[in-house]
């Protein structure tokens, strides 16, 4: 499933660009990258757009074993890889990003509350095995009012069946999953274009 709605420029390049660099085709990217757009759905998302200047990164749990962890299924980059791959990007530019890693459910909650106060005014989340668990991060994050695009290292809708379902997707104004790091770069290249 494939909807645009908005910046669909930004999406065909990004399908050519993995076409080439990747050797995938249109079909097959498509069908690792899933963005649902929801803004009609989602009472999140104001007819006037703020501008993502303050990105929060957030990463929920076992994120930190990136490189370690079952690599043949997430691949060889770490973590570290991934921020510092992130804030090269950012580099010159007035975004200021901020990382966040936990792998208690309540940290990431808090972390998330604090964007209530801290200027953040956009979420690029991994919510990792929260994901199809964690109500209470789903109310966190509806609470904040926030946009936000759910990232997933692997294809989680190729996977076992209880890792299809997620508390984010519906209030995500986009879901990429099954793209690797790459993800985290796309999505972070959408908050600044958006």
């Amino acid at each position: 499933m494939f909807l645009l709605s908005q910046n669909e420029l930004f999406l065909n390049n990004s399908i050519q660009y993995f076409s080439d660099n990747f050797r995938l085709s249109s079909a097959n990217f498509v069908k690792n990258l899933y963005i649902f757009d929801t803004t009609v759905h989602n009472s999140q998302m104001d007819s006037e757009k703020t501008k993502a200047d303050n990105i929060l990164i957030i990463h929920g749990p076992n994120l930190n074993l990136l490189g370690v962890r079952e690599p043949e299924l997430y691949g060889v980059t770490t973590l570290e890889d991934i921020n510092r791959n992130l804030s090269k990007l950012t580099e010159n530019t007035a975004f200021k990003l901020d990382f966040f890693q936990s792998n208690a459910e309540s940290a990431l909650i808090e972390r998330i509350q604090r964007t209530l106060n801290d200027g953040t005014n956009f979420i690029i989340i991994n919510p990792a095995a929260y994901t199809h668990t964690s109500i209470a991060m789903r109310d966190a994050i509806a609470a904040v009012k926030l946009p936000f695009i759910e990232v997933h290292l692997s294809n989680i809708y190729s996977r076992e069946s209880f890792r299809q379902r997620s508390y984010f997707s519906d209030l995500a104004i986009g879901v990429i999953s099954g793209l690797g790091a790459k993800g985290y770069e796309l999505a972070l290249k959408y908050a600044m274009t958006s």
